[in-house]
């Protein structure tokens, strides 16, 4: 094996070159750039981390959140019906029955003050089957009106008979006497269910 001499070995290595400007130093201390805060102590208690706030997650439950009250909204309205209180315009009367027909003639109707200064109504008409089945008699709504058509009073009347043969007619009279003073138009139909 061939050991080198010292005299290769001993060559003088080439001089450095100058040194570079401190200001272009690529780690500077004195910068104004710490990875840490030394006015905070590590030790200090903290979570151990911060929760991420997930905004499309956040939309889908309040859009899903919102779909559940108004399908459940939407089912109670179905089921029971609109309030009293709700603004909307709502039928004062159900639809006409199958084969039952109202005759309550404006003749028929008598409104007038009782000597004592109660208003008093009456009505009268009949209920007729026209069909040829027998048919089932609901109830009958009377709704009074002021003079700007606004309902001011109103009262069922069952009917003396609840089930009627083909052809069969039955007279409904009725009257009251606690009638608002206000009261001007009289409308009769059959009950809303």
């Amino acid at each position: 094996m061939n050991w080198p001499t010292p005299e290769a070995v001993s060559e003088p290595e080439p001089p450095l070159g100058p040194i570079a400007d401190e200001s272009a130093r690529v780690y500077a201390d004195d910068s104004g750039d710490r990875y840490f805060d030394e006015a905070r102590s590590s030790f200090d208690f903290e979570p151990p981390f911060k929760p991420r706030r997930n905004r499309l997650r956040m939309w889908t439950m309040a859009a899903a959140l919102f779909a559940v009250v108004a399908t459940g909204a939407v089912a109670v309205v179905a089921r029971y019906g609109l309030p009293d209180w709700m603004p909307l315009a709502r039928a004062t009367f159900a639809e006409a029955q199958p084969d039952l027909v109202l005759n309550f003639p404006a003749n028929r109707q008598d409104r007038r003050t009782m000597p004592n200064g109660a208003e008093f109504f009456s009505a009268s008409g009949t209920v007729t089957n026209v069909g040829q089945t027998r048919r089932t008699v609901p109830t009958i709504l009377i709704v009074l009106r002021d003079g700007r058509e606004k309902i001011v009073y109103s009262y069922e009347v069952a009917p003396p008979k609840r089930v009627l043969a083909p052809g069969e007619t039955v007279e409904v009279n009725e009257a009251v006497t606690d009638v608002p003073k206000s009261a001007r138009i009289a409308e009769i139909g059959w009950k809303p269910g």
